[in-house]
C-alpha cells in the first residue's frame, strides 16, 4: 500500500437531520495528498514503518519533533508539526495508539473523536488519515471504519435553536488495505449512527416540542423502515388496565402514550426492549428544585435508547426480532396530577401506594414490562431507563448500572459495552422488604436500602418469569462538553450497546 498522488475515491457523505454540517469519508488504496491536514499514527511497541517512510520524505523532521517532544507514541497522544515547504498539507499530525494488544475497535473509535475534535478547533476542512501497522495484524479495514464512526458520531450536534449553527465540516480520505471490507464494516457502523443521531435528537430536544405524542410522531417516521408502530392513548391505557402509565400523565393535557416500535427480521422470539419515556419530569407534587430540573428533557432517554436501537436494526436489515415497549409521559403539576399518598392498579394487578411522584419512572416501566410480556411473549426483555439519582452517587457518569439475576446476559452485556464505550457496572438486586405497603401490595419508593436497587427490585415484580435485566442510565443521558465520541449535549447511551449486544448473539 502506498501513499499516491490522485486517484478516485468510494466516498460515503453521512448527515444526520438536525445537523448542520456532515463529515465526509472516504476510503481507498490510493489517496490523494492534497489536504490540509495529514494524519499519522505511532504505536508504543511497533515497528511503526510507514511513519519511518513518511519521515524519509520529510528529511527526518517527523523524527526530531518526535525526539524534541518526547513523543513515545502512548494512546491518546498527540503532537504535530507545520508541514515542510515542499509539501501539499499544510499540518501533520502525529497521534499516538498505544500498545499494540491494548488497540480495539473501542480505543479506536475513541481516538477518531477526539482527533476530529482537533480537526476542527485547527479549522481543518481536509483530512488524509493513514493506517498501516500501528497493530501488528491485519486489522486496518477496522480501524478505518472504527476511526471514521468515532470522528462522525463527534461530529454530530444539535444546533437548531441557534441563531448561527456551525457549518464547518471535515472531509477525511482513508488510505486503506481494502476497500470493499472497509466499507462494509462501516455501512454497519452507519445504520447504528443513524440509531444514535435520532436518540439524541430526541434526548436534546426541548421539552415542550417532545411531548409524548410529539415522541409518537418520531417513532412513526420508522414504518418507511418496515418498522411497525403502535401508539395507545390513555383511554385505551385505561381499558387495559394500565393504570400506572396512565396515572403519570393525568397531570399534563395530552396525557400518557404506549409507543411500540416493533422490526421484525426474522421469526425467532422476540427480543423486547422496555424505555422510560419521561418527555419532561418536574417531580409532580414532590417536585423538583435547584438546576438539576432544567436537565428533566433528558428523562425519556431511555425510550430514546431503545426506539434508536430498532432504528439501527431496521436500517441494517438484521436478521433480529426487536421490539421497543416505550411507557410516554409528561410529569408534570396539576389538578388531575396524582397526589403522594394515591394508590394506583398496574396492569399486572399489583397496587401500588405512591410515596413519592418523582419515582414515576418505575411506574411507567411497570405497565410498559407488562405490555411486552403479554403481547409479545419475549425471550429477553431489557428495560433502560434514566431512573434513580442513587446510580449516579454509586457508579458516576462513566458507567451505566446493569441489575438482573442473570449471569450470562449481564456477562453479555458488559462485554458489549466494552467494545463501544458504554460500559456496565452489575448492582445487586433486593431490599424486597423494603417495599413494603400497610394500604397497597407495595409502595413506589423503598424505605431504606439503596434507591437504585429498591429501584430495581420494584421492576423485578413485573419481569414475570421472563429473562430480565434492568440498565439505569442516569447521568449518562447528556454530556456538557464533548469527548471522545460524544459531542455536546444527548449522548445515545444505550443505542450502541444494545445494538452491538444484538448483532453479536
Amino acid at each position: 500500500m502506498k501513499h499516491i498522488i490522485k486517484a478516485s475515491l468510494l466516498t460515503l457523505a453521512i448527515s444526520a437531520s438536525l445537523n448542520t454540517h456532515a463529515a465526509q469519508f472516504s476510503f481507498s488504496s490510493k489517496v490523494d495528498n492534497d489536504a490540509h491536514t495529514l494524519i499519522v499514527f505511532y504505536s508504543q511497541d511497533g515497528k511503526n514503518n510507514q511513519f519511518k517512510n513518511l519521515d524519509k520524505q520529510f528529511n527526518g523532521q517527523l523524527q526530531r519533533i518526535i525526539d524534541v517532544e518526547n513523543f513515545e507514541g502512548k494512546y491518546a497522544k498527540t503532537t504535530q508539526l507545520i508541514a515542510p515547504l515542499n509539501s501539499n498539507y499544510k499540518r501533520i499530525l502525529v497521534v499516538g495508539t498505544g500498545k499494540q494488544n491494548e488497540l480495539n475497535k473501542a480505543r479506536i473509535a475513541k481516538l477518531g473523536g477526539n482527533v476530529h475534535a482537533q480537526l476542527v478547533k485547527y479549522k481543518a476542512d481536509t483530512a488524509n488519515v493513514l493506517f498501516d501497522d500501528v497493530t501488528g495484524v491485519d486489522a486496518n479495514h477496522l480501524l478505518a471504519a472504527n476511526f471514521a464512526h468515532g470522528a462522525n458520531l463527534r461530529d454530530h450536534r444539535f444546533e437548531k435553536y441557534k441563531q448561527t449553527p456551525s457549518t464547518q465540516t471535515v472531509t477525511y480520505s482513508f488510505d486503506v488495505d481494502s476497500t470493499k471490507k472497509t466499507k462494509a464494516t462501516y455501512k454497519q457502523l452507519e445504520s447504528i449512527q443513524a440509531g444514535v443521531f435520532l436518540a439524541r435528537d430526541l434526548t436534546s430536544e426541548v421539552a415542550t416540542e417532545m411531548t409524548p405524542v410529539d415522541f409518537a410522531n418520531a417513532a412513526k417516521d420508522l414504518e418507511s423502515l418496515g418498522v411497525t408502530i403502535t401508539v395507545l392513548k390513555p383511554e385505551q391505557l385505561k381499558e387495559l388496565g394500565m393504570g400506572a402509565l396512565e396515572a403519570v400523565g393525568r397531570g399534563s393535557d395530552q396525557g400518557a402514550r404506549l409507543v411500540v416500535a416493533h422490526y421484525k427480521g426474522s421469526n425467532d422470539d422476540p427480543i423486547a426492549l422496555v424505555g422510560k419515556g419521561i418527555t419532561f419530569d418536574s417531580g409532580g407534587y414532590s417536585i423538583k428544585t435547584g438546576a438539576s430540573i432544567a436537565r428533566m428533557k433528558s428523562d425519556m432517554a431511555g425510550a430514546a435508547a431503545v426506539l434508536g436501537t430498532v432504528k439501527a436494526m431496521a436500517m441494517a436489515k438484521a436478521d433480529k426480532n426487536v421490539v421497543a415497549v416505550m411507557g410516554m409521559a409528561a410529569n408534570m403539576v396539576s389538578q388531575f396530577a396524582v397526589a403522594p399518598g394515591d394508590v394506583v392498579r398496574t396492569a399486572e394487578g399489583l397496587s401500588v401506594e405512591i410515596l413519592n411522584t418523582d419515582a414515576e419512572g418505575r411506574l411507567v416501566l411497570s405497565d410498559a414490562m407488562w405490555y411486552a410480556r403479554k403481547h409479545f411473549n419475549p425471550s429477553i426483555m431489557i428495560d433502560v431507563a434514566t431512573l434513580t439519582g442513587s446510580k449516579i452517587r454509586a457508579v458516576g457518569n462513566e458507567y451505566a448500572a446493569v441489575f438482573s439475576k442473570d449471569d450470562t446476559l449481564v456477562n453479555q452485556l458488559t462485554l458489549a459495552g466494552e467494545q463501544v464505550n458504554e460500559n456496565l457496572w452489575r448492582l445487586p438486586l433486593g431490599y424486597k422488604d423494603m417495599l413494603k405497603s400497610d394500604i397497597a401490595d407495595i409502595t413506589n419508593v423503598g424505605s431504606g436500602g439503596p434507591g437504585a436497587t429498591t429501584a430495581a427490585t420494584f421492576l423485578e415484580h413485573f419481569a414475570g418469569e421472563t429473562r430480565w435485566v434492568h440498565i439505569d442510565i442516569a447521568g449518562n443521558a447528556l454530556v456538557k462538553k464533548g469527548k471522545g465520541e460524544l459531542s455536546p449535549g444527548g449522548t445515545g447511551y444505550g443505542v450502541r450497546l444494545l445494538s452491538e449486544w444484538l448483532l453479536a448473539n
